[in-house]
């Protein structure tokens, strides 16, 4: 028997097992970038990422790729995204695929696990329903102050699960939220809103705010404390404010 293992080829490589070793994967894998995505207003890369046992689709977003927005001065897009993964962490719904903020071929940026949709939907019919996941994102939404919550940000996956991408215009002190998922809107949230949301007034003064310090501004991490304050208070979903385009354009 011969002494020295046999090396591990690509047919030997998975795809991670659940979100731990997505994270793993996105902090410590070598990125092999395939192409960009032109129809995104700022740069963004797709390609493979893998270590010695784990592969999967990525997407990344180099900060040196970002163009300067008027009104998110601060910080960066990148740090927007992270921050918004951050948040949906800490509410157990997964909103947003595993993302971190690592070093890549062209410099810091967003790493984030390609999350491929189910081809069977149609979305321009989907975003109407009344489903659970739509609903738990227009909570989320809310919270991050979502100002381009498109049909095409929106994946519903094959297994019942729905996640959102592109947070890059989150977290703005003024009220942007723009969205197509207003179905909800003015209606009493749901018992399990409210509970995640007590839950993330807690973590907002703990753990997660220290986290999301490190990537806004303290009167963002402020205001978002405040909204998710102003939505225990109501117990409401978010209507229009009539000051800010209610939905995104192209919508889709």
């Amino acid at each position: 028997m011969s002494e020295h293992p046999e090396p591990v080829t690509e047919r030997d490589l998975r795809p991670p097992a659940d979100e731990a070793e997505a994270r793993t994967l996105l902090l410590e894998g070598e990125m092999d970038l395939e192409g960009r995505l032109l129809d995104a207003s700022n740069v963004t890369l797709i390609g493979s990422i893998r270590t010695g046992t784990l592969e999967a689709e990525c997407v990344y977003k180099p900060v040196a790729g970002e163009r300067p927005l008027w009104d998110f001065p601060d910080g960066t897009l990148a740090g927007r995204e992270v921050s918004a993964a951050l948040v949906s962490e800490a509410t157990g719904w997964r909103v947003v695929p595993p993302t971190v903020l690592r070093d890549g071929p062209f410099g810091s940026g967003m790493v984030q696990l390609w999350v491929d949709g189910d081809p069977a939907v149609d979305l321009a019919a989907f975003v109407r329903q009344d489903h659970p996941g739509l609903r738990r994102m227009a909570v989320f939404d809310a919270v991050v102050n979502n100002a381009d919550r498109k049909g095409g940000h929106i994946i519903p996956t094959p297994d019942g699960h729905v996640y959102g991408v592109d947070h890059g215009i989150c977290f703005s002190v003024d009220p942007k939220l723009r969205t197509l998922l207003w179905r909800w809107a003015g209606k009493p949230l749901s018992a399990e809103a409210v509970e995640v949301l007590e839950r993330l007034t807690e973590d907002l003064l703990g753990d997660l705010g220290e986290q999301l310090h490190q990537h806004l501004t303290r009167r963002e991490v402020r205001r978002t404390q405040q909204r998710v304050a102003e939505l225990l208070r109501t117990r409401r979903h978010p209507e229009p404010s009539g000051d800010w385009p209610a939905l995104p354009w192209p919508p889709f």
